[in-house]
């Protein structure tokens, strides 16, 4: 008997168990979660400290980052919504949300880059200033993990524009994306917060140099 048609139904075999498969998804996913905001806690640590030092001078945020901040969380409100219609059985406004969720993210990068190149014209370089080094390293390592987010928003995407999308197993994916997107969001807010606020006086009094 063909091996290959002995697994599929009907010969004995087994369906794929999409709750274990959305179960499996959620659990790496909130481990993935869990080392990444180790990796940024390290990274804001790293930064007060070296904001305390006596070189250490505050920059001034392009007004871009405000503009980022919003489509960043119009695209986590975007996958939201579409996690919630792929449950009430729209496929039409799941994919359109979904759409909108993952062209946010975008439009997030390309005004980050945006952002970069404002910081760059006003002469604040990569090296020599601590404020504008971790502005980019902290902004760049944030950007690779929305990079990451897009990746599996595209298979997500790919998977609801398939002529025979299934709106279950569809709707657990969507609310993977949302709940990283949520994630990125957080992330982002403190991390804009503390570019902004943290002055080097602030942080030698956390540091207790003060």
């Amino acid at each position: 008997m063909n091996t290959s048609a002995a697994l599929r139904p009907g010969y004995g075999g087994r369906r794929p168990d999409p709750h274990a498969a959305a179960l499996s998804a959620s659990i790496g996913l909130w481990v993935f979660m869990g080392v990444a905001t180790v990796l940024f806690a390290l990274f804001v640590t790293a930064y007060v400290m070296r904001m305390s030092g006596e070189d250490a001078v505050a920059i001034a945020l392009p007004w871009q980052l405000g503009l980022s901040t919003a489509l960043l969380a119009g695209g986590s409100v975007a996958l939201q919504a579409s996690a919630r219609a792929a449950r009430g059985v729209a496929m039409r406004r799941t994919r359109k949300l979904l759409l909108a969720g993952g062209l946010c993210a975008l439009a997030f990068l390309l005004v980050q880059l945006w952002a970069w190149s404002a910081l760059l014209s006003a002469q604040v370089m990569p090296a020599g200033n601590p404020g504008g080094s971790f502005f980019y390293l902290l902004t760049a390592v944030h950007g690779l993990h929305v990079a990451g987010g897009l990746a599996a928003w595209a298979w997500t995407a790919r998977a609801a524009w398939h002529p025979a999308a299934d709106l279950v197993g569809l709707g657990w994916r969507i609310a993977l994306c949302a709940r990283y997107w949520h994630f990125l969001l957080a992330v982002w807010v403190v991390l804009f917060a503390m570019l902004a606020w943290l002055t080097p006086e602030v942080a030698r009094f956390i540091c207790g140099t003060a």
